[in-house]
């Protein structure tokens, strides 16, 4: 059941509901539609749409542009610094589609996809998302690239039933 006062608490509601969009992001998740869609948040929240929108896409020059376009709003909010946080993010996801993408691509190129100033930014970043376990990929430092390792297929692997005998283990250890 609910606890927070319905109707009453307008303001209380709607900070709450910006707070949950920023950690949704920084946690990697993307908020569900139907939350910016409600017809007492849709105005207050249209800023944490266009945000959510460039960090899904992992466009940095969109997230700059939104950044820009309402950081007035994010400041009034007291969540500039949260959002800004956001940029790393931003930098994950489109790193993750390249990789996607490509089975091997120049760091220029990389560079060029993310709007980023060099290719010796493109590497660190790289590298950086390879050790966080952002991308599965090797940096080939002689030639330039980086090549993407195959996807496998988790479900061919014992992974999913290990992972569900822990969670029964835990439901039986509950109760």
């Amino acid at each position: 059941a609910r606890k927070a006062p319905q109707g009453h608490a307008a303001g209380f509601s709607r900070m709450v509901h910006k707070l949950i969009v920023i950690v949704q992001l920084l946690m990697g998740d993307v908020p569900e539609r139907r939350l910016f869609n409600q017809d007492d948040l849709q105005v207050s929240l249209a800023p944490y749409l266009a945000l959510t929108q460039a960090v899904r896409a992992g466009d940095l020059r969109q997230f700059g542009a939104v950044m820009q376009a309402h950081r007035q709003a994010f400041t009034q909010d007291e969540n500039l610094t949260l959002v800004e946080r956001l940029g790393h993010n931003v930098l994950k996801t489109g790193l993750r589609k390249i990789s996607v993408s490509y089975s091997r691509i120049s760091l220029a190129d990389v560079a060029a996809k993310l709007h980023l100033p060099s290719a010796t930014s493109a590497e660190y970043i790289c590298a950086k998302a390879i050790r966080d376990g952002v991308i599965e990929a090797k940096i080939d430092h002689d030639n330039g690239w980086i090549t993407s390792h195959e996807v496998m297929d988790l479900y061919s692997t014992e992974e999913p039933q290990k992972a569900f005998h822990k969670r029964i283990a835990f439901c039986l250890d509950v109760h």
